[in-house]
């Protein structure tokens, strides 16, 4: 994807130049076939995460359990996913 496209699509988004941010500066990767994908290197973040005491379940154990469901739903992993924004103020970490 292009820069511009997603500045649109509210995946990133300018920052000021008297704005904080302490984590990562995104940085473009070009491959052999000519395209480039922007990718960032968030593991200061981890100085800053509480651990999640509930690890995730087996997926056998998650298939069995939506298979009895009348209703799932599904999450878009190239658009939707980034539409889960951050708090204004953890925007700096990001």
């Amino acid at each position: 994807m292009h820069i511009t496209e997603l500045l649109n699509l509210d995946v990133i988004r300018n920052v000021g130049h008297n704005e904080e941010v302490e984590i990562t500066t995104p940085v473009i990767v070009a491959w052999n076939n000519g395209k480039s994908r922007m990718v960032g290197d968030f593991r200061p973040l981890k100085t800053y995460t509480v651990p999640d005491r509930y690890p995730i379940p087996k997926i056998q154990i998650s298939l069995t359990q939506i298979s009895q469901e009348v209703y799932i739903s599904t999450m878009d992993a190239l658009k939707g996913f980034h539409k889960n924004v951050g708090t204004p103020r953890a925007r700096k970490y990001l």
